[in-house]
């Protein structure tokens, strides 16, 4: 029985040890999507995983991209890839300064929602209550908006445009 138990524990830290990549953090296009430079010299964008932080024209963007920006750029992160989005991005969990875990700090901070649509981690979520709770970042605006709900509303409105534009064509 522990022989069984000390193979598994070794195949699974094997695996966890060959899945994490090491880089370089040289770009930071919002709160929650950095680009690294990997040990080939090449680039590779990612999706941080578990957090959604506002879009830009929310409030809290620039804070966001601010605060993941002072915490890892120019620095060597370790990341563990998860999933692809739709848009081709890596999604990935990154870790920096001795295992800190960005998306955790960002929630943390306020500065980003638990992403529980695609998370299993209610750790998370408690650390959410929490900064609403404490007002932290942009849970200090009682009508924060989430960054889905954002995007949804600005489909909806290029879509009623859209519809408006095809009309008054239709109509001349």
């Amino acid at each position: 029985m522990n022989k069984l138990i000390f193979s598994l524990l070794l195949f699974l830290i094997s695996i966890i040890s060959f899945s994490q990549t090491k880089a370089k953090v040289i770009g930071v296009s919002d709160g929650d999507t950095i680009t690294v430079l990997l040990s080939d010299k090449s680039k590779l964008k990612l999706r941080l995983a578990e957090v959604d932080c506002p879009e830009k024209g929310q409030a809290f963007a620039k804070n966001a991209r601010q605060f993941t920006s002072d915490q890892i750029f120019g620095k060597q992160i370790i990341f563990f890839k998860t999933d692809k989005d739709r848009y081709g991005r890596d999604i990935a969990k990154i870790y920096y300064n001795n295992g800190k875990y960005l998306s955790e700090e960002l929630i943390k901070n306020g500065l980003g929602w638990w992403y529980f649509s695609y998370s299993k981690n209610k750790y998370l979520a408690t650390l959410e209550m929490e900064a609403r709770s404490k007002k932290r970042g942009l849970w200090q605006d009682k009508r924060a908006v989430s960054p889905w709900e954002y995007r949804k509303i600005q489909r909806l409105n290029a879509e009623k445009k859209r519809l408006s534009k095809s009309q008054s064509l239709y109509l001349l």
